[in-house]
């Protein structure tokens, strides 16, 4: 058996697929994270989000909402100026509207945790993949998490974001049967 081809030999990607991708994660900070770095890899490869990981933690204070939700726009202008992370206004300025829409729902009594996962019933699907070329880029669940999302207040969620965001959250497991993690976390 051998890893899914995508992970390539780069350490840092193959280390990223043994030990998180496709992992069911229900950490609402984890959740938070993988929901502002997917939305900052729109149009990008991962491994370019994977390299600067590390520069977002410390930049964005950990990915914690509730600062990130203050971040006016001198802090935005700032961020922009870090050659640690992409600076694409637009993806910085959803990042900081995500957590703002992120505290919306804890405030309205809404679990954000409970709501990702309730697209899939709180379990994660199964996929059954020989092949990349089987793996689709959207699926429908995918189309109505990102929907839902853009109507709460959330960008840069489309539906690929959002597919791509199930795999890595494990939402789904898209690992190739081939793969041995496909079974582990079958």
């Amino acid at each position: 058996m051998e890893r899914c081809p995508w992970c390539g030999t780069d350490p840092l990607y193959v280390a990223y697929h043994d030990n998180e991708w496709g992992v069911p994660e229900r950490d609402a900070d984890r959740l938070f994270e993988f929901l502002i770095l997917e939305g900052a890899q729109a149009g990008l490869s991962w491994i370019t989000v994977l390299r600067k990981r590390e520069n977002y933690r410390r930049a964005m204070d950990g990915f914690d909402p509730r600062r990130m939700a203050r971040y006016d726009d001198a802090k935005v202008a700032g961020l922009l100026q870090d050659r640690g992370l992409i600076r694409n206004r637009l993806k910085m300025r959803a990042a900081v509207d995500n957590a703002r829409a992120w505290l919306d729902l804890q405030e309205a009594g809404i679990d954000p945790v409970a709501l990702l996962w309730d697209f899939v019933d709180g379990e994660p699907r199964v996929n059954r993949f020989q092949s990349l070329a089987e793996v689709p880029a959207v699926t429908p669940t995918a189309e109505a998490m990102s929907k839902d999302l853009k109507k709460r207040g959330f960008r840069f969620v489309g539906p690929t974001i959002m597919y791509a965001f199930m795999q890595a959250a494990g939402l789904v497991n898209d690992h190739l049967v081939s793969c041995p993690r496909h079974r582990d976390l079958a």
